[in-house]
């Protein structure tokens, strides 16, 4: 008797919470850190505001004379990994302590008209040959690289060719006079996202691709006043987070954060915008494993031989702004989630089967009876349980 009662107790608290959960959702704004957060709303409708803050790297390393040109930057295999903006087919690995060239990969055969941007997938590594200051290109393209054939040292290459759906007219040729320059994309589960360098606006302009090989049209699908010039993206699909990183006109870098947007809606959810410390400083790459400390290089940049800034990696600690969120996304599981969950039979009971998805173990239990005591407790390492 006292098995079937706690377990009737168990199943309605669960049923009612989800119910009224879902009759009291609320939208606003959900960041705590934010100057207009309501702690009662429930969704982020992408209201929430921010105070301007600038922030400085923890440290600084020289890179070597063989990246002066540094455009893009990935976490894999144990090193960061980058390349020049044009002249050579390579990619480098640095190592991610001091910034030390330890190996490097010949992309041999492949074009090389203006690299500006590197990402990956599980399966392969994609180096964005889609340059275009001047508008003019019409041979834009990705390189999608086999990461297990790049390390037997015979790289099976494809190329993925694309146009913009809105370009009605190829440039003049009047360099850094065009909307269709880029140098910003990530690559999803089943995509390829693409993030413009606006000289003429200062905004963005999102547009997708498939990441097979073949000819495409991109897609635009929206548009944000980033009011500056974006150069690369590094993407957490899993924990729904983003991060731009870019220049004003006069080279004042920044960080835009895009965080709690639903789906591939990148700019739906926060948006939080950071100045960076650098002044003159053309940063181009971004890489981050887990959201809090992030890489940043900026290509070697004079003036007139005025002003003379050389090629640098800078690492940044982001977990004053970003730690809540991310331990929020790995740790909790919403109480709507929990009906499609975790499911109990039969009900009375003396032998009690537990069964949870996969993606939510190890995940810990605790049963209580009507006067709030514990009486049992443990962990669901595996998709199904047996308690007595």
């Amino acid at each position: 008797m006292r098995s079937g009662l706690v377990i009737t107790i168990v199943e309605v608290f669960l049923l009612c919470t989800v119910s009224s959960c879902q009759s009291q959702d609320l939208t606003g704004c959900t960041d705590p850190l934010a100057n207009n957060y309501d702690p009662d709303a429930t969704i982020n409708d992408g209201s929430c505001t921010y105070d301007p803050i600038t922030i400085s790297p923890q440290q600084t390393f020289s890179l070597d004379e063989q990246v002066k040109g540094t455009s893009g930057l990935i976490l894999w295999d144990g090193n960061l990994w980058t390349h020049n903006d044009y002249g050579d087919p390579i990619i480098y690995g640095l190592d991610t302590t001091e910034a030390e060239i330890k190996r490097t990969y010949i992309l041999g055969g492949t074009m090389t008209t203006n690299w500006e941007e590197i990402s990956q997938d599980r399966d392969n590594i994609y180096i964005g040959d889609f340059g275009n200051n001047r508008g003019s290109r019409t041979d834009l393209h990705i390189l999608r690289v086999d990461k297990n054939t790049l390390i037997t040292g015979n790289p099976v290459i494809d190329t993925i060719w694309f146009s913009y759906s809105d370009q009605a007219v190829i440039g003049n040729g009047e360099a850094n006079q065009t909307d269709f320059d880029c140098e910003a994309m990530i690559v999803s589960e089943d995509s390829i996202y693409l993030f413009t360098k606006q000289w003429i606006s200062s905004q963005t302009s999102v547009y997708s691709l498939p990441k097979i090989p073949g000819s495409f049209t991109a897609l635009k699908k929206t548009e944000y006043d980033v009011q500056g010039l974006i150069t690369g993206a590094t993407y957490l699909e899993s924990e729904q987070l983003m991060v731009l990183c870019g220049y004003s006109g006069l080279l004042y870098p920044f960080l835009i954060l895009l965080y709690d947007f639903p789906a591939h809606d990148f700019f739906s959810g926060n948006i939080r915008k950071i100045m960076v410390s650098l002044p003159l400083h053309q940063i181009e790459g971004i890489a981050s494993a887990n959201g809090l400390k992030y890489y940043i290089s900026n290509e070697s940049f004079s003036l007139q031989e005025v002003i003379s800034t050389p090629q640098k990696l800078h690492i940044f600690d982001i977990s004053p702004f970003l730690e809540k969120y991310l331990n929020s996304k790995t740790s909790v599981i919403s109480e709507k989630q929990v009906h499609e969950t975790i499911s109990f039979y039969p009900n009375p009971v003396k032998l009690l089967f537990v069964n949870i998805n996969q993606e939510f173990t190890p995940a810990v239990f605790k049963i209580y009876d009507q006067m709030s005591r514990l009486i049992k407790e443990g962990t669901l390492e595996d998709e199904s349980l047996e308690l007595d």
